[in-house]
């Protein structure tokens, strides 16, 4: 058949000679998969692929003509034929989604040694710094084309750096940037990337692990064979060979079931979480310091690089219960206890392999008495070592401390296993590490040692930096929970205790802050040791018992954030302070505490009311106490406030540092995609202005999810449109669980990542625009985000019908069903309304239509409105803006990046097809409400940009859309077909009670589930 990947009239407009590489890999992959479904499908599935893929446009999208002809072959598909066209496709998007990563993977590796190449010479001869390429003008090898290729980057360079430290620093250097400024930033450089797993990772773990083979194959591949495709590196029948692996690999994938077998409880999504940890990020975090001390150092050979942990981790997988009622006190804790079997078990590994390397013997080197004195020691604790091992190390000091290192780190680990199992330690008193730090002191005794007898050793300098930056905790653990839970804990508990003249729940907001304030002035206990309460009471009181025994067990820094989703008011803080202080990680007679409260704001209503919630705990003396660390601390802050010597803290937590989190995804489902950023970027501007006026210190906690329509996008343009001082060197951004692939699996890839967002956050605090405070320019956007909202909210909430358009049009019910998290869909209202929808399942729905409505819908009406008043000089200031401001650029690129992915002829089968006969005329307003806001919505991004297509500013993007798009159509048809099927099936059961069909219910939404993965590995996103 012909090729799916590209045609002769398409191969010019998709492959620039910059991708032949791309090009040629694709080619093979494409031959592979042809192959394998030939010999498991036989001839005919590949014809009738072959036929479905000719159906559509060349431009990737479906039509009305080309519709009805493939609604007629795919209704005469049997069951089978249909899901074996699904896999097929899913498959597909699959090994392409391998390429372009691997593509990609190159690419950066390209970017980063043309740009360490360009800049190395030109500070070292203080020449000015030239700037830095496209992403899409990145050279991708060194072979064919390569002369081609560096020139087109030389003239395609831009003035400003993106995302590398090689290209950051010279131009910061160029542009005179102090560098007491810069080192100042960088000592205090904090980077945090949060994983979570309640987006949902659609794919198994299972075909996670056949990718990575295939990945491993291709780079095989990639080594014997050139650019061009013939062979390179090694025989001619090793090439063939490899290619045959890949073949009877992807056999192996094609018999191995795509869905989950069953719902996959929360140690699942802790193992999936870590896997990224064990197969990446422990080895690729010490690269990242590397790379940033030795670019440092390139430019300013004076200024002192971060500490190794500038970018660190943390977790929700196993410790965010909103909303998932598996998460419980004892999953917390078996979680931490999963994260540092883990790593020690790396450490165990390292060592093994440190006693492999440090062979050196006494009768050639030198040993300081330090190390001596600690062998002696160590002889005394741990003989049975000594007694096996002394005479074989005798004369190799170092192969004998590492032995007893590793029989520590063996106690550890089984010391620690024990206690998952919450059993009591058999070795409670053999000898062990306590922690990471006691570990650590001995790696650096060792390096010590080797340091000043002329010695040095790589492997160990990355284990030192390994433990520097995981301890033994690999990650911290951030604990949530949604206010309301609090609220009604503390309801049941004073009802109980007969403390207040009426329930808790219906004081007001001013009487509960006064009560709170009043019982957190006091030490007196509140609850009783035994809880005679709810479950779901006592599992509120046990959450924080828990933090307070993971703190014991782990240290301090273990878990020190506890978030309150859906916080509204200051009670909301409050609350948790005084369940906090009941299990001792608050002390109010001193208010010095172990564990920092953080409101999140969520809807755009909460987001606007969050200065004055923040405000009100400023002013409250308690609260400023526990910041500050302590009324010791005020006390002696309010006596040296003219000195300018720091004044030391006791306190466990950062002195003076407010975190505050903002929400994307429910902000965005309650206002729009618009008016969601808007609110975001207002309210980080007021917050980080009141924290200015309290002396204080604020990080803002990103809620970005995956999807656009969930605050993602990428990572790079959105930190430099943060507004003012809002970032100063610290930011904290979850990295959802649907994306972690495509940003964690290959280690460049990884390693890009990383750099991009720390070269962001350095960037953003040093090199400010301004353009966030003009005034005109902010009351233009209140104007654009008010109207968006106004027209976004009329469709979402007062268009009677849509609720049930929602429900019967999108595959929302099916996607309830798929097996791919530990969290409900929904809140625990009981409703299927909108408002107890989850936000991961709305985007999720909306992206298999290929509507994806969150991420566009009320931009186009509220730019028309604007237009309407002075067309030419409003569609001026637009560009400029667009331009500019760094903000409207973020939000009108993310925009248009969706609406690239919107296919409105395929949307429309959907609603046709879908909807029961008596729906049809309603519903077909409905979309055409949808689509024509669509179409307005591109018409004037396009205006905006100045581009004839949708992402003509982003080649390497508009490329892979496009790829993909085509091959969409038939899965989205082949879903449509299978939904249909199986809602009349269900329909008939529910009234007759019989199931005409020839195929059973579960048959059916089987099919219907492996078309959602296909659509969602397609289109790169679930929710």
């Amino acid at each position: 058949m012909g090729s799916l990947l590209y045609s002769s009239s398409q191969t010019a407009d998709i492959y620039p000679v910059s991708e032949l590489f791309l090009r040629h890999r694709l080619q093979v992959v494409e031959e592979l998969w042809e192959s394998v479904l030939r010999q498991e499908c036989g001839q005919n599935m590949v014809d009738l692929l072959g036929q479905l893929r000719d159906l559509c446009s060349p431009e990737g999208q479906a039509t009305n003509d080309q519709a009805s002809s493939a609604v007629k072959l795919i209704e005469q598909l049997n069951i089978n034929e249909a899901i074996r066209a699904a896999r097929a496709f899913a498959l597909y998007f699959q090994l392409i989604n391998i390429i372009e990563q691997e593509y990609e993977q190159r690419q950066q590796l390209s970017r980063y040694e043309a740009e360490t190449e360009a800049t190395e010479p030109q500070t070292s001869s203080n020449v000015n710094y030239s700037s830095n390429q496209r992403e899409d003008d990145a050279p991708v090898s060194r072979g064919i084309a390569a002369d081609f290729l560096r020139k087109s980057y030389l003239e395609k360079a831009q003035v400003k750096p993106k995302g590398t430290f090689a290209a950051l620093f010279p131009y910061l250097f160029k542009l005179n940037v102090p560098p007491q400024q810069i080192q100042r930033l960088i000592t205090h450089l904090d980077v945090r990337l949060v994983f979570t797993a309640h987006p949902t990772e659609i794919v198994r773990h299972t075909i996670r692990d056949k990718q990575r083979q295939v990945v491993q194959l291709l780079q095989k591949l990639d080594a014997l064979e050139n650019h061009s495709g013939t062979t390179g590196g090694g025989y001619p029948w090793e090439a063939a060979d490899v290619r045959e692996q890949l073949l009877e690999e992807i056999r192996l994938w094609w018999r191995t079931d795509e869905l989950h077998q069953f719902k996959p409880t929360v140690l699942d999504e802790v193992d999936y979480a870590l896997h990224y940890f064990q197969e990446v990020l422990f080895d690729g975090i010490p690269q990242l310091y590397k790379r940033f001390k030795h670019t440092l150092s390139n430019t300013f050979p004076w200024l002192e690089p971060p500490s190794k942990n500038f970018c660190s981790f943390g977790s929700w997988v196993g410790s965010d219960r909103d909303g998932n009622p598996s998460v419980t006190p004892e999953i917390t804790w078996q979680t931490a206890c999963y994260q540092r079997k883990m790593v020690l078990g790396r450490y165990i590994q390292s060592v093994k392999h440190l006693i492999e390397l440090l062979s050196v013997s006494m009768h050639w080197s030198d040993v300081l008495p330090d190390l001596l004195e600690s062998l002696e020691l160590d002889q005394s604790q741990l003989s049975e070592v000594y007694d096996a091992l002394a005479l074989r190390y005798r004369q190799e000091p170092y192969r004998l401390k590492l032995a007893y290192v590793l029989k520590r780190l063996e106690n550890t680990r089984d010391r620690n296993l024990a206690l998952y199992n919450r059993e009591t330690p058999t070795n409670q008193d053999s000898p062990l590490y306590l922690s990471g730090d006691d570990f650590l002191a001995e790696l650096r005794m060792i390096q010590r040692n080797l340091t000043e007898t002329g010695l040095s050793c790589r492997e160990l300098e990355n284990l030192i930096c390994q433990v520097e930056i995981f301890g033994f905790n690999l990650t911290q653990l951030d604990i949530r929970q949604e206010s309301s839970r609090h609220a009604d804990a503390l309801n049941e508990i004073l009802e109980y205790l007969q403390i207040l003249s009426q329930p808790y729940n219906e004081l007001s907001e001013e009487q509960r802050v006064a009560w709170l304030t009043g019982e957190l002035q006091t030490r007196r206990p509140l609850i009783p040791a035994e809880l005679p309460f709810s479950e779901k009471t006592n599992d509120v009181i046990e959450t924080f018992r828990v933090v307070r025994s993971l703190q014991q067990e782990f240290g301090l820094n273990i878990c020190q954030t506890y978030i309150i989703s859906m916080c509204r008011d200051v009670s909301d803080v409050l609350e948790v302070l005084l369940l906090a202080k009941e299990a001792r990680l608050f002390d109010p007679a001193i208010a010095v505490g172990t564990i920092q409260v953080v409101p999140l704001f969520e809807t755009v209503e909460d987001l606007q009311r969050s200065r004055s919630v923040m405000r009100k705990l400023f002013e409250l003396p308690l609260y400023r106490a526990l910041l500050a660390g302590g009324y010791e601390q005020t006390k002696a802050e309010d006596i040296n406030e003219n000195s300018s010597s720091p004044v030391s803290s006791s306190s466990p937590l950062t002195p003076n540092l407010q975190e505050v989190m903002l929400g994307y995804s429910d902000s965005n489902k309650d206002s729009g995609f618009l008016s969601s950023n808007w609110e975001i970027h207002k309210a980080q501007k007021s917050l980080q202005q009141i924290a200015e006026n309290y002396d204080l210190n604020l990080r803002i906690f990103h809620g970005r999810g995956g999807s656009v329509g969930r605050g993602g996008g990428p990572a790079y343009e959105a930190i430099l449109a943060q507004p003012g001082h809002s970032i100063n060197g610290r930011i904290k951004i979850t990295e959802q669980g649907e994306v972690l692939a495509s940003k964690y699996s290959l280690l460049d890839l990884a390693l890009y990542h990383m750099e991009t967002i720390t070269t962001a956050v350095i960037q953003a605090s040093l090199l400010r625009t301004g353009f966030d405070d003009i005034e005109p320019w902010n009351e233009i956007m209140e104007e654009l985000a008010a109207r968006s909202r106004q027209h976004y909210r009329a469709l979402i909430y007062e268009q009677p019908d849509f609720v049930d358009f929602f429900h019967e049009v999108t595959p929302i019910e099916e996607i309830s069903q798929l097996q791919i998290s530990s969290r409900p869909a929904r809140r625990p209202s009981g409703k299927k309304d909108l408002s107890s929808l989850r936000a991961i399942p709305w985007v999720f729905s909306w992206t298999q239509t290929r509507i994806l409505l969150p991420s566009w819908y009320g931009v186009g009406t509220a730019v028309q409105e604007f237009l309407n008043e002075e067309p030419e000089e409003h569609l001026k200031l637009l560009r400029y803006f667009y331009v500019k401001w760094p903000f409207f650029k973020m939000v009108i690129s993310k925009a248009e990046m969706t609406l690239a992915k919107v296919d409105m002829q395929m949307a429309h089968h959907y609603v046709q097809e879908l909807s029961k006969p008596e729906d049809q005329l309603r519903f077909a307003k409905v979309f055409d409400q949808i689509a024509s806001e669509f179409y307005l919505t591109r018409d004037l991004v396009l205006k905006i940009t100045d581009h004839n297509r949708l992402l003509d500013g982003d080649p390497v993007l508009q490329r892979s859309v496009q790829l993909r798009n085509g091959t969409i159509v038939p899965l989205g048809f082949i879903q449509v077909s299978l939904l249909k099927r199986l809602r009349q099936s269900q329909n008939t059961t529910a009234t007759s009670g019989v199931i005409h069909s020839r195929y059973s219910k579960g048959e059916l939404l089987r099919g219907a589930l492996l078309t959602i993965n296909g659509i969602a590995a397609g289109m790169r996103n679930t929710g």
